[in-house]
């Protein structure tokens, strides 16, 4: 019923944009002052009198809806800066808690006067479809250079359909690496062990371990446990072969991970309790001593260590490096998608002036405070680095990233990265994991696609199907000999017209 639902809507709006009539169309992944126009703006195309003065003048009040947080947001600090920095008077609204989908929807087909949306990747995508925004390219070329100059030519793509850029995407902060193994070094060192460098040296580590301190070596949960898949060269959920997409579950590399992992449980060098486990219990495990090593993600680090140190006052932590394939080399994963689109409905009233307003934000300075607030009042600069001033940059700027309508891709990162410095563990894990991964990640190639149907619906189901047959699988529940059953299951229930699906994506994309 919630599906169907969305679908009228969705039809409804159809209907009702129809008599909207068309905007500036455009081409290419990037804006482009050569896009062709339709024929019912080809006056005004052709016309540079039609552009409008929105640099002069009263600037008028912008209306603009946000997802869900648990503040008001027009009582921000940032708030405040960016009235005083632009000129421009935003009211922010937001999507509700609960069935925010729902709403959105019901906001488009009335033609809610917003002047932009801050909406998910799948959200824009549908409201696309239906006709309700606003297509951007020449409004791009006339009031926002900052903004088509700060995004990357990649990043485009996820908002561009049929050659036009219908949102602006905002950026990830920065390519990297989320988790990494860890282990116990003291244990390491007064076994005269060497850190892992392969699955055949972290094979003998994990042997070593278990007969000689009798603990659990490797503490764990997932049934594509990234770490060590990674070393089989599985390291994103889909990867190219011979110029077409596969699903790293049809990889022929999977049935080799698969038998190595369940050769680690059976010989109890991971942990009996794999199939059950939960990440507190993980940590638990970890930090009271009963495990030796685990994945720890940067961002769990600062109460993991701490809880470790407590225990134990004298341990040391090691983060390894990623281990190597058969091919000698190591590979990680990462996913260099959008988190956000800020579009303009069709509909808004002062389209010309929004876009203004975007672009001033990324204007170097503006962006610079908006993203980490005042030299020496919010941040200092130590050794080219960015560092946060507490408390003032947490009283000011906690929820910053709020406020963001795409992002300067070529100093973000580095700005961002004030955040992790809050803490010195936080920090410390933090760089070493983006010191490891730096010369080694393989990017998702359907990071930047638009929304695909088929894998939007069976996605979730089927990651949960193989989940759980996998840790079937490692913890010797179920032969592996019906790998083949399992996989003939997941294309039945949706897998083969996703795999269909994305590869028509990428002919056409890639």
């Amino acid at each position: 019923m919630k599906k169907m639902f969305s679908l009228l809507l969705i039809a409804a709006l159809s209907v009702s944009l129809a008599a909207c009539g068309g905007s500036n169309s455009g081409g290419g992944d990037k804006p482009s002052n050569s896009n062709k126009p339709s024929a019912n703006n080809e006056e005004k195309s052709n016309n540079e009198t039609a552009k409008v003065d929105v640099t002069s003048g009263k600037k008028p009040d912008l209306r603009g809806l946000h997802p869900f947080e648990r503040y008001d947001p027009n009582k921000e600090y940032v708030a405040k800066f960016l009235e005083e920095k632009t000129n421009y008077k935003v009211k922010y609204e937001m999507l509700p808690e609960e069935m925010p989908d729902e709403k959105l929807n019901l906001l488009m087909s009335n033609k809610e006067n917003y002047d932009y949306i801050k909406v998910s990747k799948e959200q824009f995508f549908k409201l696309a479809q239906a006709g309700a925004l606003e297509p951007l390219n020449e409004l791009i070329d006339q009031y926002a250079p900052i903004v088509k100059e700060g995004i990357n030519e990649d990043t485009w793509k996820a908002t561009t359909i049929d050659d036009t850029i219908y949102g602006i995407p905002e950026g990830i902060t920065g390519l990297g690496a989320n988790s990494s193994l860890v282990v116990r070094k003291d244990w390491m060192d007064e076994l005269g062990l060497e850190i892992p460098q392969t699955r055949d040296e972290l094979y003998n580590v994990l042997k070593t371990i278990k007969e000689k301190k009798n603990v659990i070596p490797l503490a764990g949960l997932e049934g594509i446990y990234l770490e060590i898949a990674a070393s089989f060269g599985i390291a994103n959920p889909w990867k190219e072969v011979d110029g077409k997409l596969i699903h790293r579950v049809e990889d022929p590399k999977m049935k080799e991970y698969l038998a190595f992992m369940n050769k680690l449980y059976t010989e109890g060098l991971i942990d009996s309790e794999w199939p059950i486990n939960t990440g507190s219990k993980i940590i638990e495990k970890f930090s009271s001593g009963k495990a030796a090593m685990m994945s720890l993600p940067w961002f769990s680090t600062p109460p993991t260590v701490s809880a470790l140190m407590k225990n134990f006052p004298d341990a040391e932590l090691e983060a390894l490096p990623y281990l190597k394939g058969d091919d000698d080399q190591a590979v990680w994963g990462v996913n260099a998608g959008i988190t956000y689109v800020v579009a303009l409905p069709k509909w808004s009233k002062n389209k010309e002036h929004t876009m203004n307003y975007l672009n001033t934000k990324l204007e170097e300075d503006i962006f610079k405070e908006l993203v980490i607030g005042k030299e020496g009042v919010h941040h200092r600069v130590e050794d080219g680095k960015y560092y946060p001033i507490l408390p003032q940059f947490n009283d000011e700027l906690n929820n910053a990233s709020y406020f963001l309508t795409g992002v300067d891709e070529r100093v973000y990162s580095s700005y961002w990265q004030a955040r992790v410095r809050k803490d010195p563990v936080l920090q410390s894990y933090y760089e070493k994991y983006q010191e490891l991964v730096k010369d080694i990640m393989l990017i998702d190639p359907l990071s930047n696609a638009a929304p695909i149907e088929s894998v939007s619906k069976n996605n979730q189901v089927l990651h949960k199907f193989t989940d759980d047959t996998f840790l079937k699988y490692i913890a010797g529940a179920e032969s592996l000999d019906n790998f083949d059953s399992y996989l003939a299951k997941w294309r039945a229930d949706g897998g083969e017209q996703m795999v269909k699906d994305a590869n028509e994506w990428y002919a056409k994309n890639k």
